[in-house]
């Protein structure tokens, strides 16, 4: 990861840990909001993108489901796009449905859409969409996230499902992905709506700008980076437009193996996506500052008594995320660790994500 700008020398504090599986990055709160995102573009004017029909995915279209570009609204009136896949053989019944986001920094046409299509084969109506102020999505300014309105956006996603007509609405459940897993969690701790959650290579966004990897972050540290994360309000106030974080994923020579694994999959032709923030965009300078004081699991056990699987990598570096999360919340809970796979695996390698147990998951928890 680069530096952030405007931030001086407290936005990265960076050494080596050795977890025994791999090397992690020591960085402040506010550095980590990127997570593994590039921003070799000022995105502070960009727009939301065309709704052609055109497949504009990372992975290939699917001849065993219908997709359709669909829209709707969050509770704050911003308009969401999503992708919706449904089962062709559907005919006129009601089936379960999924909403389906992350990773943090991801768009629709990457992960999320992967296994959304792929559920989609599987039976189930899914719909992956795009994060508000991100990819199709609207909101201004461009590219900042907020934990409150991410929540948002997943419930957004239940009202859409549960209206649909090839929809049972009392039988929808939720798919986060890396960042996007504590989102899911937050919101079905909230959302009673939703009968069953599945968080795969999850990151506690909220954790990790606050603390750091692995909690490395010291009080004294953490109040230096609020200290100039708050004066570059008044930088952006002034300006009249937020500034944008400088280049992350491009990769110098000695990174931590994870960091090579995000350029790996955003910066490749594996998974590379020109709306994607973690693409070659950035995040807002400020965006870490919500994040730092709103806890996103505070409230995990009152989850149950809905069932929760985890998902995770044995060799990821963000396995304490799930470990944690599997340890806060109450029963029903499965932890379900894939041998030798690390955090990046389980975004897009069809062969080592667990699709068969997301299936049987689904079906027992979200039967007629």
């Amino acid at each position: 990861m680069g530096r952030w700008s405007g931030l001086g020398n407290a936005a990265v504090q960076a050494s080596s840990l050795n977890r025994g599986r791999r090397e992690l990055l020591k960085l402040t709160g506010a550095s980590v909001a990127a997570l593994g995102a590039a921003s070799l573009f000022n995105v502070s004017n960009a727009k939301a993108q065309n709704m052609s029909g055109e497949w504009d995915k990372v992975f290939p279209r699917s001849e065993k489901v219908d997709h359709e570009k669909v829209t709707f609204k969050n509770r704050y009136g911003i308009n969401l796009v999503g992708d919706l896949y449904l089962p062709k053989d559907r005919a006129s019944r009601r089936l379960a449905a999924l909403a389906v986001g992350g990773p943090f920094g991801a768009v629709k046409e990457q992960s999320s859409g992967l296994y959304a299509q792929t559920m989609a084969e599987r039976g189930f109506v899914t719909l992956a969409f795009d994060p508000s102020y991100t990819g199709e999505s609207g909101g201004e300014p461009r590219n900042v996230a907020s934990p409150d309105i991410s929540t948002e956006d997943f419930s957004a996603a239940i009202d859409y499902l549960g209206l649909h007509p090839s929809v049972d609405r009392e039988r929808i459940g939720i798919i986060g992905i890396c960042g996007w897993g504590g989102m899911a969690l937050n919101a079905v701790a909230v959302d009673k709506r939703v009968k069953a959650v599945v968080a795969s290579t999850m990151y506690d966004m909220t954790r990790v700008m606050s603390k750091g990897y692995n909690d490395s972050v010291t009080l004294e540290q953490r109040t230096q980076t609020l200290e100039q994360l708050s004066r570059q309000r008044w930088a952006d106030a002034e300006k009249g437009t937020p500034a944008y974080q400088p280049p992350y994923n491009v990769l110098h020579g000695g990174e931590a193996q994870f960091l090579v694994e995000y350029h790996d999959y955003y910066m490749t032709p594996r998974g590379y996506h020109k709306r994607a923030v973690n693409s070659g965009n950035a995040w807002t300078i400020t965006t870490p500052l919500s994040f730092m004081n709103m806890p996103l699991l505070t409230y995990i056990k009152e989850i149950s008594p809905r069932p929760v699987l985890f998902v995770h990598g044995e060799k990821a570096h963000s396995l304490y995320f799930s470990q944690t999360a599997y340890a806060n919340a109450a029963e029903p809970k499965e932890l379900m660790i894939i041998p030798g796979a690390n955090h990046t695996d389980l975004y897009d390698k069809v062969d080592v994500i667990p699709f068969d147990k997301l299936t049987s998951f689904f079906n027992q928890h979200l039967a007629a």
